[in-house]
């Protein structure tokens, strides 16, 4: 599977984007997909994700009650709401795949094989 994610930008704090994982070469349902990000100084850190057969989602406590992850099965695309943004949120968000990322392991980016290409956010307070 090939993903590309968009949707990033520069926004003011307390503003909102909607980020896009669209995947090609095959189709998500077999899936669990990842949202992460990542700063200059920071490791690769876990934001959100959804296991596409089950429906479920899971957050970093970070982001919890204000990203939302959703998918859209037509268009084969996982989104990521984000709400109330602040300047912390700053950095590159990627979203990652794989088929078989077990739940111990959905928030460590070693559990996924394919990657998007990262799409920038910055967060100006």
């Amino acid at each position: 599977v090939q993903l590309q994610a968009f949707g990033g930008g520069l926004v003011q704090a307390g503003g909102s984007l909607r980020l896009s994982c669209a995947a090609s070469g095959d189709t998500f349902r077999r899936y669990t997909i990842g949202w992460f990000r990542q700063t200059p100084r920071e490791e690769r850190e876990f934001v959100a994700g959804t296991k596409w057969s089950a429906g479920t989602t899971y957050y970093a406590d970070s982001v919890k009650g204000r990203f939302t992850i959703s998918r859209d099965s037509a268009k084969n695309t996982v989104y990521l709401q984000m709400n109330t943004l602040n300047p912390e949120d700053t950095a590159v968000y990627y979203c990652a795949a794989d088929q078989n990322v077990i739940v111990s392991s959905r928030r460590s980016p070693r559990a996924y094989d394919y990657w998007g290409q990262g799409t920038e956010v910055t967060v100006s307070s």
